[in-house]
């Protein structure tokens, strides 16, 4: 990632400006999360971590940059001298990128002089919320089917950037590939593709197509079927191709059907591929397709081997926006830490104060998690032989639990400024969050209708929020 040091709100600059000449330089804690699921579901894909390291990495205004704010006649002198000099000196701590994550945990914690860590809200924000939505989105798709999933986005997405890291973290959340080449380039995963419509219709004839197709890539054959007639054409000719590359001792990959009733056509088509000697042949299936559409064409027995899927994935097309938050949860007063709330008539906005830490509890005969602890940081929970946990709203909503072993979840990722956390390739985090997925009981993962997963606080953060609550009564 370049450099984006004015990526940023305006208000982030003139509270910053504010404080500056406020003389407020003490260290803030802020917490980024989200308050609900996206798509209707139970869970989260963390995504975006790799991004936000390179843009702290980067941060520096430039010579342009401050000129430009010089020129609002807003920003003044001394404050445009400071942020010459501007690099983020505080401590970051991040869940693993491709974590399975829930509603209200503190996904990254911020701890660094209020001038710095305000800056750095809106940059993070965007980051994370795209991509963890997407990854989120790739993973239910995904999740609906044990077939591969391919990301066919790019020319839906809303924009460049959306197309590129929307691709990474469709990978991240399960897919296979892309047709996205520079995401593929750039972040070493398959790039994956067929032909178009106007390839066939630019021929004389369906068949020409075809065999054009074929002459050009007769190891990857895969052909477009329903331009015309799926049916009474498409796969006919499809079939006359595959003969002829049988003849050169080929094998065709198979067919794409885009349009249609995918269910009866790729039966109908499967028959014929079979009747035809082509049992080893594919058959994939595209056009605006999602996790629900997958799931019913799967309970079906349709006989598709893969799918395309693109614009309600890199879109999240029901689901357009995570809500991810950054909310300020404490003040360091020397060594110790004012926390900080923010009060609201609705529950599900008041924040949760303090330094805090998520503890995620297993199973240890299964490994599965049973539930996670939103803690202050200097908990532990490891010497417990039980522990009764409680819902934070619905006190009496109460689960004891035994026979666990925990993990923290915040890890370090910056210290004093500097990078001091692990950096994982994308394959990496795909594999990761496979890992996670594996970890949760498939109640918590599935599309429609899914358990809730117990989220948390322990005793002592919830006596601290209940006390904060009071304070501000009037």
């Amino acid at each position: 990632m370049i450099n984006f040091a004015l990526f940023t709100d305006f208000y982030q600059l003139a509270m910053m400006q504010g404080y500056f000449f406020e003389k407020k330089d003490e260290v803030a804690i802020f917490d980024v999360y989200f308050r609900k699921h996206p798509s209707g579901g139970a869970y989260a894909l963390f995504c975006g971590l790799n991004e936000v390291i390179d843009y702290i990495q980067n941060l520096k205004f430039q010579d342009s940059d401050l000129e430009y704010l010089r020129g609002l006649n807003y920003f003044r002198d001394e404050f445009l001298d400071y942020l010459k000099g501007f690099k983020f000196n505080g401590d970051i701590y991040a869940v693993d990128e491709g974590s399975i994550v829930f509603a209200y945990e503190p996904l990254i914690r911020v701890k660094a002089n209020i001038l710095e860590a305000q800056f750095l809200e809106t940059a993070i924000l965007n980051i994370i919320n795209f991509q963890t939505l997407i990854a989120t989105k790739a993973s239910r798709i995904t999740t609906s089917t044990n077939k591969p999933v391919m990301e066919f986005g790019l020319r839906r997405s809303q924009g460049k950037s959306a197309g590129f890291y929307g691709a990474k973290a469709a990978f991240v959340g399960g897919c296979v590939g892309t047709s996205n080449v520079e995401a593929a380039k750039n972040f070493d995963i398959p790039v994956l593709g067929t032909h178009s419509h106007s390839w066939v219709q630019s021929f004389d004839s369906e068949l020409d197509s075809f065999r054009a197709y074929a002459r050009q890539y007769k190891k990857n054959t895969l052909l477009l079927i329903d331009t015309y007639d799926t049916l009474n054409s498409g796969i006919k000719n499809a079939i006359i191709v595959f003969k002829e590359l049988q003849n050169d001792n080929l094998k065709p990959v198979g067919v794409r059907i885009d349009s249609g009733d995918l269910e009866y056509l790729s039966k109908e088509v499967r028959k014929n591929l079979d009747e035809a000697g082509f049992e080893d042949a594919s058959i994939i299936v595209s056009g605006d397709l999602d996790e629900h559409t997958i799931e019913r064409l799967e309970k079906s027995d349709s006989k598709i081997d893969s799918y395309g899927v693109g614009t309600k994935l890199i879109t999240s097309f029901d689901s357009p926006s995570l809500g991810g938050v950054y909310k300020l949860s404490g003040i360091m007063k020397g060594d110790k830490i004012l926390p900080k709330i923010k009060i609201s008539n609705d529950p599900r906005k008041i924040n949760n104060p303090g330094l805090k830490q998520i503890y995620r509890f297993y199973d240890k005969d299964t490994n599965k998690a049973i539930a996670d602890l939103i803690s202050l940081d200097d908990e532990k929970f490891d010497d417990f032989q039980s522990l009764e946990i409680f819902h934070p709203l619905y006190t009496y909503k109460r689960k004891k639990i035994t026979n666990f072993y925990t993990k923290p979840l915040l890890k370090p990722v910056f210290k004093d400024g500097n990078f001091v956390g692990v950096k994982k390739s994308v394959k990496e985090i795909a594999n990761f969050a496979k890992e996670e997925k594996n970890s949760m009981w498939d109640e918590y993962l599935r599309n429609l209708k899914p358990q809730t997963y117990k989220v948390d606080l322990s005793q002592k953060l919830w006596e601290i929020k209940e006390k904060l609550i009071n304070s501000h009564k009037f």
